[in-house]
């Protein structure tokens, strides 16, 4: 997707509140509507958007003792991605938003924000804490150490994606700026924040980064990624 893309779907979506009400009273024959009501005559938990509650209990508040409503977003404009047809492993905590593309085999840990339009290429690890920009391209045999920051480029609609060659492995707290393009099997230090090109097998380092040398056997050694982790266990 291209930015021009992006700001339309997001300009135009209808803005959410979704909201989570547990509510207790006389409840038998109350009409929820489309509403998603779970519960029993007394007590239940109603799933709906924070306006239907509001026009929900304005009609029926003789009926309603006690309600609270628990919201984790406001008039938000994209959805998270539906897991349901994506073969990775992603693991509790991670926060990824609607028309992102996971490649088979990957690994999205703890705390993990991917923004849309991002993509992360098949094998690729994206670690606790990292902050995926919009329109990212991340490619195969990928480790993005924990913390990473990865430019988005949503807005201006004009920048550049940043995109990550295949069989790059970044360090912790790394930082790539908008428009960047890391070159196949790179290596980025930790803390290192990446501003310009890089080639391909490269090993940067710095503040502003900067290349040190080129990847070698001992580098290799050291970067190995464990194949065992991208592994999926198929059910019995």
């Amino acid at each position: 997707m291209d930015s021009y893309e992006i700001i339309n779907f997001i300009a135009t979506s209808t803005k959410k509140t979704p909201a989570k009400v547990f509510l207790s009273g006389s409840l038998k024959g109350l009409d929820f509507g489309k509403m998603e009501f779970f519960g029993c005559d007394s007590f239940g938990i109603l799933f709906c958007e924070a306006t239907e509650f509001e026009s929900f209990y304005s009609a029926n508040k003789d009926k309603i003792t006690k309600f609270k409503i628990e919201n984790d977003r406001r008039n938000s404009a994209v959805p998270l991605l539906d897991y349901k047809n994506v073969n990775a492993r992603i693991e509790p905590g991670a926060v990824i938003r609607d028309m992102v593309e996971i490649g088979n085999n990957a690994v999205i840990m703890m705390g993990a924000v991917v923004n849309i339009g991002a993509v992360i290429g098949e094998r690729t690890m994206i670690d606790m804490n990292t902050v995926i920009g919009g329109r990212a391209i991340i490619g195969k045999d990928c480790h993005i150490g924990a913390g990473t920051v990865i430019a988005g480029v949503i807005e201006p609609p004009s920048a550049e994606p940043v995109i990550i060659g295949d069989n790059v492995v970044m360090g912790a707290n790394a930082v790539v700026l908008e428009g960047v393009k890391v070159g196949n099997g790179s290596v980025i230090a930790a803390g290192c924040v990446v501003i310009f090109d890089i080639p391909e097998n490269s090993v940067v380092a710095g503040v502003p980064g900067r290349i040190i040398k080129q990847v070698d056997d001992r580098t290799k050694a050291k970067t190995l990624l464990v194949e065992s982790l991208r592994n999926l266990n198929e059910p019995n």
